[in-house]
């Protein structure tokens, strides 16, 4: 019979409880190789890791353009005594120009003085 520990409850042995983690190591390794690999998460192939890094790219060419504007924009206030009109007009160029770099570098847009000529 199992005796009772102090909180009532039925006092566990050293050996059931091992048991138990090895019935419970043995059923999530048997879950890891039905899925496939090793129980986790599968690695990160070249593939994603350059998704992830044009990704990157696109949304700081985007970010820079932005803050690059606000700043201009601010500093041009803080100089001209026009407390929120600089930084709007120049908010709003950044975001223009922050949107035509991730164009060009999506490949979407042409950079500055390439043709549609072929080269001779």
């Amino acid at each position: 019979m199992a005796r009772e520990s102090s909180d009532g409850g039925p006092e566990r042995s050293d050996d059931d409880l091992s048991g138990r983690l090895d019935r419970l190591d043995k059923a999530l390794s048997r879950h890891g190789t039905e899925k496939g690999g090793q129980g986790g998460t599968p690695p990160i192939s070249t593939r994603d890791a350059q998704g992830f890094a044009r990704a990157f790219r696109l949304s700081s060419e985007f970010i820079a353009g932005v803050v690059v504007g606000g700043g201009l924009g601010w500093a041009l206030d803080r100089w001209l005594g026009t407390t929120p009109l600089a930084m709007i007009v120049f908010v709003l160029l950044g975001f223009a120009a922050g949107v035509l770099n991730v164009m060009r570098v999506a490949g979407l847009a042409r950079h500055p003085g390439q043709d549609d000529r072929p080269p001779l």
